[in-house]
């Protein structure tokens, strides 16, 4: 069977509360082999903990997203450190810059990206960056960062132009692609999306969210349907199904370390 993984997902969300089991299920019969739950909390990233303790698929990420950092308490990023040492805890994250909600301080928030980079470093993880509104800071900020040492990460959900996409994989950083690619408004999107290299791409869900093209759009998005999204890749790529999710699974599995 051909093999995926997911590398976002939000199975920590309440949308997922009562039948969790069910969809990581649905995911591994599918072939999604790996799932990457991704805290945007404190609570969150205990509860990403907890479910990558419960499915063997099932991995984590642990961090405070930038729309949150200003609700954060003062003690909770030393307790994201904490978890950051848990068992199957993958990644940091996720982190990076948001302009389009106002939640929450430009410059709290790039102090927390930095923690974030920094916490990465020292667990020897990748991060995971949310960039919304904001691609000229994040690409600064990612600048001063390397200027420090080499970056190891994924811009999750990529939605920028290819000038950003090529300024963050100079820097050492991946390239994630969600369901919004396979909209049909987004023709620009999915030429970012050839020109990736292609030991940088990757491909995930932001699950329960923005559910891709066909039969699922507009409902409670899942892993199982990185396939629909992965399907879509492949096509802008020139490959099989087969042979893209062959790739961004050797890449998942490289950058996270992932059995």
């Amino acid at each position: 069977m051909t093999e995926w993984i997911d590398t976002h997902c939000h199975l920590n969300e309440d949308a997922f509360t009562p039948d969790v089991a069910d969809v990581v299920k649905r995911a591994i019969d599918g072939g999604v082999v790996r799932m990457i739950v991704i805290g945007c909390t404190l609570d969150s990233s205990r509860a990403a903990v907890e479910l990558a303790a419960r499915f063997p698929a099932v991995y984590a990420a642990v961090g405070i997203q930038p729309n949150y950092v200003q609700a954060a308490k003062a003690a909770d990023f030393a307790e994201i450190e904490q978890l950051s040492s848990s068992p199957k805890v993958v990644a940091i994250g996720e982190t990076g810059l948001d302009r389009y909600w106002d939640h929450s301080p430009i410059a709290l928030q790039q102090d927390y990206f930095a923690r974030h980079i920094a916490l990465a470093r020292s667990r020897n993880l990748p991060f995971v960056v949310h960039c919304r509104d904001a691609e000229a800071d994040v690409v600064a900020a990612l600048q001063a960062a390397a200027a420090t040492g080499p970056l190891r990460g994924v811009m999750h959900s990529f939605t920028g132009d290819l000038a950003t996409a090529r300024a963050c994989w100079e820097l050492g950083m991946h390239i994630s692609f969600a369901g919004m690619v396979t909209f049909k408004r987004n023709d620009a999107l999915r030429a970012v999306a050839a020109a990736v290299p292609a030991d940088r791409l990757l491909v995930e869900t932001d699950a329960p969210y923005l559910a891709p093209a066909g039969p699922h759009r507009g409902k409670r998005n899942e892993p199982d349907f990185v396939r629909d999204t992965g399907a879509c890749l492949a096509e802008v790529r020139g490959l099989s199904a087969d042979d893209f999710a062959a790739l961004t699974t050797a890449n998942a599995r490289r950058l996270f370390g992932l059995p």
